[in-house]
């Protein structure tokens, strides 16, 4: 007896390659994420580190403009960075359902396996018991002549 293929395994490896495919986006969320904190961490530490000594308005205004420059450069990278936080979530919440959806034929799968397997022992077993009686059957034919 041949053990039946899961009759699923098609969906299964669909939900599975769309499980990956929902990995690799939240892992480049994750990533873009994380680059954008990056820089903005490194400008706000660079506008908390700047110490301005102008010598004439000239340079106080145009020490004023930068600052003024990056500070909006700051506030952009913020906005970004929320934008890059939604996304994420969003990449979060497609993967789990995702997975859920996976895991719930893979349990399936499991399920369908054990039951195969048991089925195949089954017939082992039948096979066994049959070849014992025959056995015994041929003894007691013996005994008897």
């Amino acid at each position: 007896m041949m053990a039946r293929q899961f009759p699923l395994a098609g969906l299964l490896r669909l939900k599975q390659l769309r499980e990956d495919e929902a990995a690799g986006r939240l892992a480049e969320a994750n990533e873009r994420l994380r680059a954008s904190r990056t820089r903005t961490r490194g400008i706000g530490e660079a506008l908390e580190g700047t110490d301005l000594d102008p010598s004439g308005s000239a340079s106080l205004y145009a020490a004023a403009a930068a600052r003024a420059s990056a500070r909006s450069m700051l506030a952009d990278l913020h906005a970004l960075e929320g934008r890059l936080q939604a996304e994420r979530e969003h990449a979060q919440v497609t993967y789990r359902g995702a997975r859920a959806d996976t895991k719930g034929l893979e349990k399936l799968e499991a399920r369908h396996s054990e039951g195969e397997a048991s089925a195949l022992l089954g017939a082992e077993q039948r096979v066994l018991d049959e070849i014992a009686a025959a056995g015994r059957l041929q003894r007691t034919g013996k005994d008897r002549a």
